[in-house]
């Protein structure tokens, strides 16, 4: 069994940095601690102090695939996710056809393992009509149920209050909840088009899709899983007020009720419209320097307990239109771990809380199995990082199927070298070997 043997690495794993060794034998993590390095290994890699974290694991992407591979297909998206240091992702159901049933699910799971680099799994779409189909889901092999309480790119939404107490009632496992009120961004959509026509202002995004329409559906969601006894995660917080709705005083292994933050609501804020446009149009909508400010410091203070992207990519093309025809998403999944390492460099985030946030806890809220820990007998899922390596997000090197970035222009400090997958060196200083692929991922649930 082919072993590696990583040595002189600062290892960055549960709350602590140390200076250490790793060695991998086959799809595991061997041994961990100082001076392995007289272990007989295949390969050696020095890491020469670099930091050695755990993959990062993505709880929502979108991949395109099936349907909509024009804009990314599960390889692409895999790829650049790989490259960026995260190692396993969870995809949503709104592709083409949306995965609403049991078999739709399984293509996907038999397409990612003949194409995807990284770990993988897929979330189980509701819709208003197919309860019965999502309960038949395999909870040790599916990461979650997935509910858009508001509508978005894709439009899958679930607007039966009958139905949706049905799903937080009876789904022994995750739901993963989009919460903006439909009823809310009607209303403020008319408003605005009253007074602007088709040529609504980027800036007014925010406006349409509100804080009130957020916190009315997040709310919403809170009070039907507190009724029920749900196991409910809450995506893409973009509100200071809804940040209020989670205790951060119970330790992540007891919670019920979990939320998530992106990236990009950690990072732009509503002066970017002015430059970037719809580039950064998101649902729900970037907001306000304080709406960021204060997600940030509930990522600090475990109100808000994971950090993903909601990678959600469109042909440049599809993005520079009209505001109502401008479709709501962008890549990120490339840049996530190094644009949080660049708030690390700001002194905003420790190291440790980004490894925690980013790929302990992910591992924890959905149960998955052996992964997001540097621990012997668990998936080597490992990222080498030289945190003073800066280089430029240019066209050329976005590896994105859509070809642009946000972030295009950015220069970050931090550089992913070398990126583990199941114990696979899939991405080392800007080469892929693509022979093996990730696997899926497995949860211990009953």
């Amino acid at each position: 069994m082919k072993t590696t043997l990583i040595v002189n690495a600062n290892i960055v794993n549960e709350d602590k940095v140390f200076q250490g060794d790793v060695l991998i034998k086959g799809q595991y993590i061997e041994r961990v601690g100082p001076d392995l390095a007289s272990l007989p290994a295949h390969t050696v890699i020095d890491a020469q102090g670099r930091y050695l974290l755990p993959g990062a694991i993505d709880d929502q992407v979108h991949f395109r695939e099936p349907g909509l591979e024009h804009k990314a297909t599960i390889y692409s998206e895999a790829r650049a996710a790989v490259a960026g240091g995260v190692t396993s992702f969870m995809e949503m159901p709104n592709t083409n056809p949306p995965t609403y049933t049991q078999q739709l699910l399984e293509e996907k799971y038999a397409r990612a393992a003949q194409t995807s680099l990284a770990n993988y799994s897929f979330f189980v779409g509701g819709s208003n009509d197919n309860l019965d189909e999502v309960m038949r889901t395999d909870l040790r092999q599916v990461c979650g149920l997935k509910i858009f309480m508001g509508s978005s790119t894709g439009n899958l939404l679930v607007d039966s209050e009958k139905t949706l107490e049905s799903f937080f009632s009876r789904f022994p496992s995750v739901i993963a909840t989009h919460c903006e009120d439909e009823k809310t961004i009607k209303r403020n959509s008319e408003l605005y088009r009253e007074k602007y026509g088709e040529n609504v202002p980027i800036k007014c995004h925010p406006l349409i899709r509100s804080h009130e329409a957020c916190y009315i559906s997040s709310s919403f969601a809170v009070n039907l899983a507190k009724k029920h006894g749900t196991r409910l995660h809450v995506l893409h917080i973009s509100t200071a007020q809804e940040t209020k709705l989670f205790d951060s005083a119970i330790p992540l292994e007891k919670k019920k009720i979990t939320s998530e933050a992106c990236v990009h609501h950690l990072w732009f804020d509503h002066r970017d419209y002015e430059k970037l446009g719809t580039l950064i149009k998101w649902n729900p909508a970037v907001k306000t320097m304080e709406d960021r400010d204060q997600i940030l410091e509930a990522v600090l203070n475990d109100a808000i307990d994971v950090i993903a992207t909601d990678h959600a990519p469109h042909t440049l093309q599809e993005k520079q239109n009209t505001y109502f025809n401008a479709p709501s998403g962008g890549p990120l999944i490339q840049h996530s771990v190094v644009a949080m390492l660049e708030l690390y460099h700001q002194g905003k985030i420790p190291l440790q809380m980004i490894v925690r946030k980013m790929s302990h806890n992910p591992s924890i809220a959905f149960r998955i199995e052996r992964r997001g820990f540097i621990r012997e007998g668990y998936f080597a899922d490992l990222v080498l990082v030289d945190l003073n390596d800066p280089w430029k997000v240019e066209k050329s090197n976005i590896l994105a199927q859509c070809g642009w970035s946000p972030f295009e222009g950015n220069t970050f400090k931090s550089r992913i070298t070398h990126t583990f997958v199941s114990g696979h060196l899939a991405y080392s200083d800007g080469h892929f070997q693509e022979n093996t692929k990730g696997l899926r991922l497995s949860f211990d649930r009953q």
